[in-house]
């Protein structure tokens, strides 16, 4: 049984927003070897690669939950819907396999875990998780980001 679940798009998967990933050489050698599990919120919440760029808008993720926030795309429409689906489903994935670490990508509205982009569309970030990583959170599991991630893998050499 995996012991990781990580974003789609560290190991190579082309879900990210603009049809592309974000490979992290070591996240994807993890999934190659069965010891991690990959999710892509956002395309659980049924949105399409490519897709136009979504930020949080009002707060981050625990506001988005909350009800306090919305996650807007560039062109104006509403996606918070999509983007709570996406978290939730990906918490029933955490909840069956209870990894012990889960590793998402940074500022992104539904993976950062500690910092996202600000709402302004300007590549401004402001501190918080996105939707999925709050929603993680509160439920007790440890969210780290790929930096985080690379920086203990280069301390453990």
């Amino acid at each position: 049984m995996a012991k990781m679940l990580v974003s789609a798009c560290l190991a190579g998967e082309k879900c990210k927003y603009s049809g592309g990933d974000n490979r992290i050489e070591a996240i994807a050698e993890l999934v190659c070897q069965g010891k991690a599990v990959t999710v892509c919120p956002e395309t659980l919440g049924g949105l399409p690669v490519p897709r136009p760029p979504a930020e949080i808008q009002g707060g981050n993720g625990y506001d988005v939950l909350a009800g306090k926030a919305q996650v807007i795309d560039c062109q104006g429409r509403d996606v918070t819907a999509a983007f709570c689906r996406g978290a939730s489903a990906t918490l029933a994935l955490a909840q069956r396999l209870q990894p012990d670490l889960i590793i998402l990508k940074e500022k992104s509205p539904s993976c950062g875990s500690q910092c996202i982009y600000d709402g302004s569309f300007t590549a401004a970030t402001t501190a918080g998780p996105g939707v999925t990583a709050a929603l993680l959170k509160q439920h007790g599991f440890e969210v780290i980001s790929e930096k985080q991630f690379v920086a203990s893998q280069e301390t453990d050499i």
